[in-house]
């Protein structure tokens, strides 16, 4: 109510001639300075507009990936302080890219956890295997799938190991103009001290081993994911 009241008062035309002057009494003198000081009681009012008018959440999803990509591409460089050591893996980039554009972006909504752990529960914290089986929802294997691919989306695969299975995700960032860009993956190796790094998805696709092809024919591919709060 009080955004649009303030939206009719922008809109309001000039008061009709014969109508009696708005009284000042009671309202205390501004120095000049003081005048000069405060904006105009229109420009004052747009910004209350501005400030109080939400963003819709197509151009919140939109902000959110471009904020994904440019944290995650900004870590191949070198990474951000912030990014704490221990923290630097495959899912702990993952973790702050989002967590980063968040708090860039809609820090209202880092109020609770992002994830969730394995047991379903809340949390700042989820490997990758809780990611993608907790936070994230499958979009499939196959080419189609690939085409559909947004910034934010994961690639994902599953290692098997004498120790057990190791999961290993990649983040996608999609160019806005697909035209003039292709898609790539970002992502760490996983080792203490490795540096992020980053590469084409299609050459990913057809030039890396088999067990990291994300193609159907490779059994170690789990698939694309999205973020779930992110699959409308």
């Amino acid at each position: 109510m009080r955004v649009l009241m303030l939206t009719l008062l922008l809109h309001a035309g000039p008061a009709p001639s014969g109508t009696a002057p708005v009284s000042t009494r009671g309202t205390a003198a501004r120095s000049p300075a003081e005048a000069r000081a405060r904006p105009p009681a229109s420009t004052a009012r747009e910004d209350a507009v501005i400030a109080a008018e939400p963003v819709s959440p197509e151009t919140r999803a939109r902000l959110l990936r471009r904020e994904v990509a440019q944290v995650a591409l900004a870590q191949v460089k070198a990474p951000d302080a912030a990014w704490q050591p221990a923290q630097r893996d495959c899912a702990g980039l993952i973790r702050y890219a989002y967590r980063t554009a968040y708090r860039r972006v809609a820090a209202e909504r880092l109020a609770s956890p992002l994830w969730q752990d394995a047991r379903g529960g809340p949390s700042d914290f989820a490997d990758a295997e809780s990611l993608i089986s907790r936070s994230f929802v499958p979009l499939g294997r196959g080419a189609d799938a690939r085409e559909q691919l947004r910034t934010g989306d994961v690639v994902a695969f599953r290692q098997e190991h004498d120790a057990g299975p190791v999961f290993h995700l990649m983040l996608v960032v999609q160019p806005e103009d697909r035209a003039h860009a292709p898609a790539r993956v970002v992502y760490h190796p996983g080792e203490a001290g490795a540096r992020v790094r980053t590469g084409i998805l299609d050459s990913l696709a057809t030039e890396a081993p088999l067990e990291w092809r994300p193609v159907p024919a490779n059994a170690a591919f789990l698939g694309f994911f999205r973020f779930k709060e992110w699959m409308s």
